[in-house]
C-alpha cells in the first residue's frame, strides 16, 4: 500500500506532512487514525489502526516470560502513540518519538508496504549508502531461505 521515498520536514510546531501519495491512499481505504512508535534501525513505524492491530496481536502472542520479549514490548508499545492527519495532511510527531529517531528537521518518509518508516535523513542516507552495495546478496539469501 506505501511505496516510495519523500524528503520533507518537520515545521516549528513539530508537524510533519504526510506525502500526497499517502493520504491518496488514506481516503481511498477510508483510514483515519495511526500509530507511530518506535521502530529498528533508529527510525520511527508508522501504522494504520488495522496495521497495529495485526502486529499487536503477534508481539502479544510471544511470550512475556522470556526478557527480550518484555525488553521489546516494552520498548516498543511505550512509546506508540495513536495519531491523525490533520486538515492539511500533517501529524504531530511526539518529542520523545523524535529524540528516539535523532529527528530535528529534515526527515526521509519511506513507504514499506503495510508501514511508512520515518526516517532522520542523515540517519537514512547512512543507512542506505551502508546497505545498497548487498542489496543483490540480500535478496539472493532471503530468496533461497525460503524456498
Amino acid at each position: 500500500m506505501f511505496y516510495g521515498e519523500y524528503e520533507h520536514t518537520i515545521d516549528k510546531k513539530g508537524r510533519l506532512i504526510i506525502p500526497s501519495k499517502f493520504r491518496d491512499a488514506f481516503k481511498e481505504y477510508d483510514i483515519e487514525k495511526f500509530y507511530i512508535t518506535r521502530g529498528l534501525d533508529k527510525c520511527l513505524f508508522l501504522f494504520t489502526e488495522n496495521e497495529w492491530k495485526t502486529q499487536e496481536s503477534k508481539f502479544k502472542s510471544v511470550s512475556f516470560t522470556k526478557s527480550e520479549s518484555r525488553k521489546f514490548n516494552r520498548l516498543y508499545f511505550s512509546g506508540a502513540s495513536d495519531i491523525e492527519c490533520d486538515k492539511q495532511g500533517r501529524i504531530l510527531i511526539p518529542k520523545y518519538l523524535k529524540d528516539y529517531a535523532s529527528i530535528k528537521r529534515d526527515v526521509m518518509i519511506i513507504g514499506v508496504s503495510n508501514r511508512i518508516e520515518v526516517w532522520s535523513k542523515d540517519a537514512w542516507n547512512e543507512y542506505y549508502n551502508s546497505s545498497k552495495e548487498s542489496f543483490e546478496e540480500i535478496a539472493e539469501k532471503l530468496m533461497t531461505e525460503e524456498n
